[in-house]
Parts: C-alpha cells; structure tokens; sequence
C-alpha cells in the first residue's frame, strides 16, 4: 500500500503547487418561500432581489454522494434562496447522460463527478461547463468476498466491479491497480485482475450470486454489498492526502452562467447554508436524503446500509481541485483520456464571494481557474 499512496501523494503536490489563480425521474417544480404571489411572479429572492430567470433546471443523482442537492431541495434550502424563480430538479443515473443533458440545455445546473467534468469540458473544448463548488468528498470502497479475498494481494485473478467504463471510479481502481504493477487493459477491463464494468443498481446482487469477487464502487451500494456479507478492504479515502478527494462538484452551462450570474449565486447561496444545515444537523439530513432517496426510487435504505455510507461522507464546498487534476492525470495515464487543457474549468468567483459574506474560508482552484 505505502508504494502507490506515495506515488499518487507525489501526483497531488505536483498539482497542488500549481499558482493559484439518469434519464430524469422527476421534473417537478419546486416553489419559494415567498409569501404572496406577485412575488413569485416578479422573481423575487430571498434578499429581496428580482432575479433574471423564471426557472432554474438543476440535476443530480439518487445518491448519498450527491447528498447537498438531495438535502437542499428536499428541505427547500436551495429553493428559499431562489425566491420566485422555480427549481425544476431531474435525477439521472449516470454522468455522461448528464451532460448530454446540460449541452442540450435540459438542465442548467448540475451535480456531478469529477471524471464526466473533465470529460464534458475537454470534449467541448472548454465551451460548455464551469465548476463552480465543490460538494461532496469520499464515499467510495474497495469491498470483497471475504472468503475469496483476504489482502490486496489476492485480487489479482479476480474479478472487481466498477460502476462504468471511464467514470471516476473506473479512474480511481485502473490507476490503483497500475501503481501496484498489475496490467490490465482499460477498454476491456481484461488482464491480471479482471475489472467489470456494472450498473450500481445491479452490482450487489452479481456479487450475491457470486457473478463477481468485489467491486470498488461509490456509496450507498458499498454499504449494500457489506449487508450482503462483503467486507471492505480499502477505503478511497485513505489514498488521498489528508483522506479527502473530488466525489461531487457543481457545474453550471457557461450560457446559463453569463445570461443568469444572479440566479446561479443564488443557487449557491443555497448549497452552502444546506452544507451548513447538514454540518450542524448530521441526524436530522440524513433522515431528509434518505427521504428523498424514497420519494426517487420508491424504497428507503435500511439502517444497516444508510449509517455507514453517511458516515463514509464528507460534506464540502471546496471543491479539492488538485485532486480533480490528479484524476485527470489517471484517466490519461489509463488511455483512456487525451491530455485534456483544464484550464478555466473552475470559475470559483461566485462561491467565492459568497463563502466571504458568510464568514467561511474561500476555496482554490489549483490554477485551473477562468482568468
């Protein structure tokens, strides 16, 4: 283990001394909490502003990882910022369709993971999307049959899921197994340890009926595959310095960000106070996303799969930038991504600006910001 921790650590400081500079389930509307409606009609937001947009459209994933817009939109957080322009929120299943999604202009706003960001920028050229926040860290593990697999060792010869093809868990178990000397070929996922490329929803049962030996996967189906007798073997986290690393980050289109800044501060405005509201009330947002998995996927998680995957997460407005450009650096190192031109991915002014007001400590973007 100390071999690739210290390569990858190596990785991180290299970009860290950079100069700092789903098919949609549900499309319904979310209301202010303003109090009349000519308010709602004149777009009035929560510091009494008329803001420019009508209706802000903004996507996600049922997921624990995306837990800032499960919470935020759930309580009404984000929308109370919004004042009387409507949240229009569609779920999706995976981050290319999201994308596909934002190019397309269905949604304006998006939750998603650091490997389809990358991708969507570097395929656009840096036309289509900024990142402006960060909003989950954490929340992904290495969990096998016990009884097949004792160390990190014995995964060679067997055969470990990962969620899709290039998405950043696919990154993250490719470079793992690159550091540790193994070979594998990234398309095919065929060499010393077989890599399967499987839908999350179907991951615990393939591991149920033996089809598959572990998978390195996000949560909740980690915790999942641990209820079905899995063990976790290695933690994500514990790769990264200071165990934190990209898992959820916010995207904007840069059409919606020029034509609508105050609806997007807005918008951010919301997710910091709901990542403070679930800072402070760790109980209380849990129970609320797991509501909101429910009203999403018609089925709640059990406690013995929803307290460890919370537990596993870190809430977050910096959006770690170093470490997304070491993902980056992964996805290339696999042959699975050209080098890609990061530069002006983040534009972190509004956050920033934001995390000011409130009294918060502002974030970087590790040199990869909008000049």
């Amino acid at each position: 283990m100390s071999a690739p921790r210290t390569t990858l650590r190596r990785s991180l400081a290299a970009a860290a001394a950079l100069p700092l500079l789903a098919v949609a389930l549900t499309a319904c509307g979310y209301g202010s909490e303003a109090k009349d409606d000519d308010a709602k009609k004149s777009n009035v937001s929560a510091d009494g502003k008329k803001l420019s947009a009508d209706t802000v459209k903004i996507g996600y994933f049922p997921n624990l990882t995306h837990a800032t817009a499960l919470v935020g939109i759930q309580e009404g957080l984000i929308a109370k910022e919004l004042g009387g322009t409507t949240v229009k929120p569609s779920t999706f299943n995976a981050g290319p369709s999201e994308i596909e999604a934002l190019n397309a202009g269905s949604i304006d706003i998006g939750f998603i993971g650091p490997s389809p960001s990358i991708n969507g920028f570097a395929k656009s050229q840096g036309k289509n999307l900024r990142i402006i926040s960060g909003s989950a860290s954490g929340g992904v593990k290495l969990v096998v049959n016990p009884k097949k697999i004792k160390t990190l060792d014995d995964l060679k010869g067997k055969k470990i899921a990962t969620p899709q093809l290039g998405n950043t868990q696919d990154v993250a178990f490719l470079n793992w197994i690159s550091e540790k000397g193994w070979k594998v070929d990234a398309q095919s996922g065929k060499g010393d340890v077989s890599v399967v490329r499987s839908d999350n929803k179907v991951t615990p049962d393939a591991y149920k009926s033996g089809a598959l030996d572990g998978a390195w996967v996000p949560e909740p189906t980690a915790s999942k595959l641990v209820a079905e007798g899995g063990k976790v073997l290695l933690d994500e986290s514990t790769l990264w310095p200071d165990n934190k690393f990209v898992i959820t980050n916010i995207i904007v289109s840069q059409k919606f960000l020029t034509e609508h800044p105050d609806v997007v501060e807005a918008v951010l405005r919301g997710t910091v106070n709901t990542n403070k509201w679930i800072t402070a009330n760790p109980a209380e947002a849990k129970a609320s996303a797991n509501a909101a998995l429910k009203t999403l996927s018609g089925k709640a998680l059990p406690a013995e799969v929803l307290d460890p995957a919370w537990e596993s997460i870190q809430i977050t407005n910096d959006p770690l930038a170093a470490t997304l450009q070491a993902q980056a650096d992964h996805a290339v190192e696999a042959g699975l991504l050209e080098k890609p031109e990061l530069n002006g991915i983040y534009d972190l002014k509004p956050l920033n600006k934001i995390l000011k007001a409130a009294g918060q400590p502002e974030v970087a973007d590790a040199g990869l910001g909008v000049k």
